[in-house]
């Protein structure tokens, strides 16, 4: 992905509330379904991975999973919160 639209990407994203949170149950069958609703109702979403997560994944390797189940792109980590585009 060219530099300016990241930098366009991160921009919105920034303004952003996350959309999903990932609890103690982590990445399930029934939060991939949402989130590809909501990838395919807003094409940016703010994800919030919650410590209690029960996957053990840091931020970034949970991150890096979500993307590749929804066929998005992980746009940044920042923290516990991951950005996904579509």
């Amino acid at each position: 992905m060219e530099k300016e639209k990241l930098y366009k990407l991160k921009n919105e994203a920034s303004k952003l509330k996350p959309i999903i949170n990932i609890g103690k149950n982590g990445i399930t069958d029934s939060l991939i379904e949402e989130l590809k609703k909501q990838i395919k109702a807003n094409r940016l979403v703010k994800v919030k991975m919650l410590k209690t997560s029960s996957d053990g994944d840091d931020p970034k390797t949970a991150a890096q999973k979500l993307a590749e189940l929804t066929n998005t792109t992980l746009i940044e980590v920042r923290g516990s919160t991951a950005v996904l585009y579509k």
